[in-house]
């Protein structure tokens, strides 16, 4: 992420943040914004030129948007002003907008976790896998899809994030995609998430002390989701961001028989 971009990003940011009246409905828009956007380099690209002033950008927000809400237009005219990297930059954005907006207008729901959980049943399905992440798929089915799927398992929030970005992944695995919105909507709580990898699942004791373990690492507050892989042997491997904690007993002898065979 180029600094133009992280910049830009952090007030997009901070005018969500002060925004009134975002609730289910703006999320919405903007993600059917970051669709209209993706869709239409000549748009993306015009919001992107740091050649235009930020007025004309802002207008150009107002004529191709003027049906959506005002606090939806003011939002992506708070993005479109700011200085992006790239377009596929500005897209993100607008993306990531709409993840923080769900996830505040459903505050009380674990979105994260119904999140990861999604993202673990895709994982485990192949062919599922294959009808969400396939090309040729119609974006709105596989909307409809997920909508299928999470109804009566998860919040008006998770539902809403899952659906629409399946709809336009971009070149991305979709739980890749899962896994960002889990992310965005972590740090939008204030929170990293671990995903902890164990062969056999952790007590809820374990859970709580090694959440106050990586909280104190961290000097953050962790949400601990846990994955169960058999191959693990005994320990865990504990992943935050691009950070990786390798204590299991598979990694440790397979060390062990790169040293012997040196």
């Amino acid at each position: 992420m180029g600094s133009a971009t992280t910049q830009a990003l952090t007030a997009s940011n901070a005018a969500l943040d002060a925004a009134s009246g975002v609730d289910l409905g703006v999320a919405g828009e903007l993600f059917a914004a970051a669709r209209a956007l993706a869709d239409t380099s000549a748009l993306s690209g015009a919001l992107a030129d740091w050649g235009a002033s930020s007025e004309a950008r802002a207008k150009v927000v107002s004529d191709v948007f003027a049906p959506l809400a005002g606090t939806t237009r003011s939002l992506l005219q708070a993005v479109a002003t700011q200085r992006w990297s790239s377009a596929d930059d500005l897209i993100d954005a607008v993306e990531e907008l709409a993840i923080r907006a769900a996830a505040g207008a459903d505050a009380t729901s674990d979105v994260e976790g119904e999140l990861f959980q999604f993202g673990r049943v895709v994982a485990s399905d192949p062919k599922l896998e294959l009808a969400l992440g396939s090309r040729l798929g119609d974006a709105t089915e596989k909307g409809r899809l997920v909508e299928s799927l999470l109804a009566s398992r998860a919040g008006a929030a998770t539902t809403l994030i899952a659906s629409a970005v399946v709809q336009r992944p971009r070149e991305r695995r979709v739980r890749e995609l899962l896994a960002r919105a889990e992310r965005i909507v972590a740090a939008s709580r204030g929170r990293k998430v671990a995903r902890v990898t164990s062969a056999v699942p952790l007590s809820a004791a374990q859970t709580e002390r090694l959440a106050k373990l990586l909280q104190a690492k961290y000097d953050s507050e962790v949400s601990v989701n846990t994955v169960i892989d058999r191959t693990v042997v005994g320990g865990v491997r504990v992943q935050i961001a691009d950070d990786v904690i390798d204590a299991s007993v598979a990694t440790r002898l397979n060390d062990l028989r790169q040293r012997l065979a040196g």
